[in-house]
């Protein structure tokens, strides 16, 4: 395992992150305290270091379970824990982005911990009541309490974090170092405004539900239905994202590389994330199973496999990203084709002008 810095930080964090929504069985599903040690101590023996967790995870039960887990080596682990669900039902301030909720929000985390002090503080998600200066002046409060070391953003539009960035950077507030996304083979929307605007603003990327909830490993294309027929079953869990056609070509796709590479398909999609530059946030509730996704450290794909991957599992960009490339002369002139892709990718400039931009060059 490989050690980077989160962003324009120097947080250094493991290449993956081990994710505990799975930790504890409250909601009738996840791990009990035995199988999550089992995780933790896998995630450890391979150097990981990042552990990302959420307040309301299995209704505390997560915070309190991880707490326990990274006690005696505090020091070493990078932990990141997450506000703005409610906690209380019918407490309209139990949950939300407002500073009265995120007093009280950070408490009950570091009580549950068991911990004097946050790694990562992660906003949720977006609440669209809270004005955007109560919030980052309220999260440099808990950045200059000592209680909170970094903060980080997920699920939030584009233009509201870039707008945030910009105000903690003249006001000397703590800025975002992370940003959290749905980021996956499956999930590229991500690719139209977050991903180039974490690029432009040096947030560091971390994807969860990298392997789509399971349909990358491949495990729907071979499910049959009840009519002993051989068809694939694809309504067994309705409202499962990426369970549809599109989806299951992807899984297809990703499963014909792992064959013909020797890797498994969690592997291979799992890499992709990384060649992207996003840190995998890994969810496991059996030990075998995340240990067959950390296997991704062995495997590095190659720019043509990236290519092929990138070419099956293709977005619509819409407008304005599918109108530069029609307006490449009028916009560049003929010194387009002398310019440098690199610096234009690195101040966020998204995938249909790049690729046309390379064309022009070659």
């Amino acid at each position: 395992m490989r050690i980077k810095t989160l962003g324009r930080s120097g947080l250094r964090v493991s290449e993956i992150a081990l994710g505990t929504m799975t930790f504890g069985t409250a909601w009738g599903w996840g791990a009990d305290a035995a199988t999550c040690a089992a995780l933790y101590a896998q995630f450890r023996n391979v150097g990981g270091t990042f552990i990302d967790s959420a307040n309301f995870y299995t209704n505390g039960e997560s915070e309190q379970i991880t707490g326990k887990l990274i006690a005696p080596h505090r020091s070493e682990i990078v932990l990141g824990t997450k506000f703005a669900s409610s906690m209380a039902d019918g407490n309209a301030n139990a949950s939300g982005l407002g500073r009265k909720n995120m007093i009280q929000a950070v408490e009950a985390s570091l009580k549950r911990l068991g911990t004097e002090y946050i790694d990562l503080y992660w906003l949720h998600i977006w609440d669209f009541l809270t004005p955007v200066e109560e919030v980052m002046r309220g999260l440099d409060d808990l950045v200059r309490s000592g209680k909170v070391l970094y903060v980080g953003v997920s699920d939030t539009p584009a233009w509201i974090i870039s707008e945030a960035q910009i105000l903690a950077a003249l006001r000397g507030w703590s800025p975002f170092v992370g940003l959290q996304i749905n980021y996956s083979l499956i999930e590229r929307t991500v690719e139209r405004e977050l991903i180039p605007m974490a690029r432009a603003r040096e947030l560091g990327v971390v994807a969860w539900s990298p392997l789509a909830q399971g349909v990358l490993t491949g495990k729907y294309n071979h499910e049959r239905s009840n009519d002993g027929k051989g068809t694939t079953n694809r309504d067994a869990r309705p409202g499962l994202r990426g369970r549809n056609e599109r989806g299951l070509a992807i899984a297809k796709a990703v499963e014909d590389l792992a064959v013909e590479i020797g890797h498994s398909p969690a592997q291979v999609a799992l890499s992709w994330v990384r060649a992207k530059g996003a840190i995998p946030l890994l969810g496991a509730a059996k030990a075998e199973q995340l240990k067959d996704n950390l296997g991704t450290l062995n495997l590095e794909l190659t720019t043509d496999q990236i290519s092929m991957l990138d070419a099956v599992s293709a977005i619509v960009f819409g407008f304005p990203h599918d109108f530069y490339p029609s307006v490449l002369s009028a916009l560049y002139g003929t010194y387009g084709q002398t310019l440098d892709v690199i610096q234009l990718e690195a101040n966020g400039a998204t995938q249909p002008l790049l690729s046309a931009l390379r064309q022009l060059s070659n």
